[in-house]
């Protein structure tokens, strides 16, 4: 199966600007393909990861693809998507988020045994800040119209809200981008969300402008990834789900792909795996047969983990989440509490020892000493993995992990993180 089919097997193709010649070309030749991520923020969500996937699955597949962080094209910001206007940052803060975002690529990208020779990051600063104001405007602007600018989606859906001559000039940027990679790389081919088809095809017309051969260039875009309820897909109940493990811990990351529904959880593999078709098909067998497994959630939060994470860190995921399902919280580290409980109610205690039902009303778990003596002598409180039913059971600093936690579970299902001041 080529490339193409598998993509659209996996309904991960939403546009394209010659689907047929596109398909020739990539059977037919090694390609050089790009898709480009403005540095507004310091890390990708999993909603910046599925075009990245496209670029992976190519350079699995033999292809060369290339990451253009946009240095400069950041500093203007992109009208796609949005109902105002970007509020412009500082270069020194685009600086810093394009070196962090270069860290993240180089390891999505560059992992494994698959040849390298191929892969690319680079940054748009390098070129457009070349261009001044004058070569812009009789060089570059001289090739927009600014009538078929007005008729794409990304500017018409502005106008009544108002867009500014920066962002409108955004879409000219861009298509520079192209030109230069097509050029200068030997880039056939730029991939985007949805949102930037109008981008994407000014790119194309500005190539065919510019170059007098015939031209081999194609643009592609991924559908508008929804759940099955209809909702946007990439956010957990807190918020974004981050790239960065200071700002989504890998076990979060893992946790977030286990709770997806089986109405959904087929439709993600295919998007964010590069399990086979066959294999692919096998889990769809089990989600429909034997749902109460959740066999295909756990692999596609493995596969998933892994891929952006690495195998270290997926192993330290699954350890935490065993842990807090078999209650076995005493063989966690320090800092494994520390990502596994980040969520769960907290308190703070002294460090000081009190009997264990009079401490669990003093740090505000338990409201009252007679159904915190309830609670211990029903058996239904453990401290650190361990049941204890003795009520004036002392509780001490001592018993901290990594003196500093001690992990206290009422019934089956509650857990709550104390910490020693």
């Amino acid at each position: 199966m080529s490339i193409i089919n598998d993509l659209e097997w996996r309904g991960a193709i939403f546009q394209q600007t010659d689907a047929e010649g596109l398909e020739t070309f990539v059977n037919e030749n090694a390609i050089g393909l790009y898709c480009g991520i403005d540095p507004t923020g310091d890390s990708m969500h999993i909603g910046h990861l599925i075009p990245f996937m496209f670029l992976k699955r190519f350079q699995l597949a033999g292809h060369h693809p290339v990451v253009v962080i946009g240095g400069a094209t950041g500093s203007i910001g992109d009208p796609s998507g949005r109902t105002s206007e970007r509020s412009l940052q500082s270069m020194d803060v685009i600086n810093e988020n394009a070196e962090k975002l270069t860290q993240q690529m180089q390891r999505l990208f560059l992992q494994g045994e698959v040849d390298q020779a191929g892969f690319r990051i680079v940054n748009n600063y390098d070129w457009l800040s070349k261009i001044s104001l004058l070569d812009f405007l009789r060089d570059y602007g001289k090739h927009f119209n600014v009538n078929t600018m007005l008729g794409k989606e990304v500017i018409a859906s502005r106008l009544d809200s108002g867009i500014s001559f920066t962002e409108f000039t955004y879409q000219i940027l861009q298509s520079v981008d192209f030109h230069y990679l097509y050029r200068n790389m030997d880039v056939q081919l730029q991939i985007g969300g949805a949102d930037q088809w109008g981008n994407i095809t000014a790119g194309l017309d500005f190539i065919r402008r510019m170059e007098e051969h015939e031209v081999k260039a194609f643009g592609l875009t991924i559908p508008l990834m929804l759940k099955s309820d209809g909702t946007k897909f990439g956010k957990s109940a807190d918020g974004a789900v981050w790239l960065d493990p200071e700002k989504t811990t890998p076990y979060e990351f893992y946790q977030f792909w286990l709770n997806q529904t089986d109405e959904d959880v087929i439709k993600f593999i295919k998007y964010f795996t590069f399990l086979s078709r066959e294999e692919i098909e096998a889990l769809e067998v089990e989600v429909n047969e034997s749902p109460h497994l959740r066999k295909a959630q756990k692999t596609l939060a493995e596969e998933v983990t892994r891929f952006v994470h690495g195998q270290e860190s997926l192993d330290e995921a699954l350890l935490i989440t065993d842990a807090l399902f078999t209650g076995e919280v005493n063989q966690l580290s320090a800092k494994q509490i520390e990502e596994g409980f980040k969520n769960m109610p907290q308190f703070t205690a002294p460090k000081e020892s009190a009997a264990l039902a009079i401490w669990l009303v003093d740090i505000g778990l338990i409201s009252s000493r007679r159904q915190a003596r309830e609670f211990v002598s029903n058996g239904a409180i453990s401290l650190n993995g361990e049941k204890v039913t003795d009520v004036d059971f002392e509780v001490s600093p001592e018993l901290a992990i990594g003196d500093k936690y001690l992990i206290v579970r009422r019934g089956k299902k509650n857990y709550y993180l104390v910490t020693f001041e």
